[in-house]
């Protein structure tokens, strides 16, 4: 926990859009070609989820039922920032976001091989 940094989280109403962004918190944190870079989330009383995931080597991008066509997620490489435009939001997209770092390249929903994230950005879709 803490390699990774989110920002970007906040109060939209429903319909509305934000972007979520992802960095490491370090200059020294290398994300290798066969890392896959992911978002997740958790909501009250609730587990963590998959959301969105990236392969960093070939840009390949995952999503969940729920999110897709909806939730956008990219990269760039020169960066080493990952990101996340939600469009669209509905209340039950509120949670707190999370950042995280798959080195393990595979198992792309699997949380388990995630070994690094942040402190995560709280999202919160209200009228």
């Amino acid at each position: 926990q803490g390699q990774l940094v989110e920002s970007g989280g906040g109060l939209v109403q429903p319909g509305g859009s934000l972007s979520l962004s992802c960095t490491p918190s370090q200059s020294t944190f290398v994300i290798y070609s066969n890392y896959i870079m992911a978002w997740f989330r958790q909501a009250p009383g609730s587990e963590r989820e998959f959301v969105a995931a990236v392969t960093w080597r070939n840009n390949k991008k995952y999503y969940s039922d729920s999110v897709r066509g909806r939730f956008t997620i990219s990269r760039v490489a020169a960066e080493n920032a990952v990101y996340l435009q939600m469009n669209d939001l509905k209340t039950e997209d509120k949670a707190v976001y999370y950042c995280e770092c798959n080195p393990s390249g595979y198992s792309v929903y699997d949380e388990s091989k995630y070994e690094y994230w942040g402190q995560g950005t709280q999202v919160t879709v209200s009228s």
